[in-house]
């Protein structure tokens, strides 16, 4: 009898009434998890949208930009190719300045020797070529990349190794060559270089590769490339032909004194 009234109480297993209450347990967190779902699907477009309505905004700036950059790169251009012109008329001035007579080809003869060494005028002969970039394991923050120090170490110990005439990715250098940082890039008379750096130098090819390798600056190098990893060829050239160094200008002038 009493198990008879127990069946007729307890018409469901306990056991079995746990487990189907366990089973409907998940649907509540499968509608939770659709919720969930929705919200982030709805983000998710909405950031979309957003987008896509900005992007025209960002292309127009970026668009500006690349027209502003260009703008002032033909308008230095021009400013160039007019120091170009006004040398041209100096130097004529020059010649009809000096006369004719024997101090006055003695000092013209001068004026033509200097003018290679200052990058006044544009040089050809044998030299040297190098060519440095960063490690393959460069970072943003600087590391093993080249920096400005680096080429200016790599340019003055050129000079000290006999270079008469040098220019770095075609910009040509002199006494007053400027090579700076600017931002992630290196630059050369406030004009940007692009890696790799080649770096040309003019000079005795007997002995200018040699005396570079030698001097502090080789060794700075050989340090860079031995222990940073990066970049550094050095190779003998039969021929190379500099630029003269467009930012040449007469700065001042004065009246001959007897």
């Amino acid at each position: 009898m009493d198990l008879l009234n127990q069946i007729i109480r307890q018409p469901v297993d306990p056991d079995y009434a746990r487990l189907a209450a366990r089973a409907h347990q998940p649907a509540g967190g499968r509608w939770t998890f659709g919720v969930l779902a929705m919200i982030i699907g709805a983000l998710f477009a909405v950031a979309a949208l957003q987008t896509t309505r900005a992007a025209p905004a960002l292309e127009s700036e970026r668009t500006e930009l690349i027209n502003r950059v260009q703008n002032a790169e033909r308008e230095q251009d021009e400013l160039q190719g007019r120091v170009t012109s006004l040398s041209q008329e100096i130097a004529t001035l020059r010649a009809a300045a000096l006369g004719d007579d024997d101090a006055a080809r003695a000092l013209e003869t001068r004026i033509d020797a200097l003018d290679p060494v200052v990058g006044n005028v544009p040089v050809a002969g044998p030299g040297v070529l190098i060519v440095v970039d960063d490690s393959p394991s460069a970072t943003p923050d600087g590391r093993d990349r080249v920096l400005d120090i680096d080429l200016q170490v790599l340019a003055n110990g050129l000079w000290q190794a006999g270079a008469e005439a040098i220019s770095i990715n075609g910009h040509r250098l002199s006494s007053l060559t400027a090579i700076r940082s600017a931002g992630d890039a290196i630059t050369v008379d406030y004009r940007s270089l692009t890696r790799p750096y080649r770096v040309e130098a003019i000079g005795d090819p007997r002995t200018l590769q040699a005396h570079f390798v030698e001097s502090s600056a080789g060794a700075w190098w050989n340090d860079l490339a031995q222990n940073r990893r990066m970049r550094y060829e050095i190779s003998d050239v039969k021929q190379l032909d500099l630029a003269a160094d467009p930012g040449m200008v007469l700065r001042h002038a004065g009246e001959a004194r007897s």
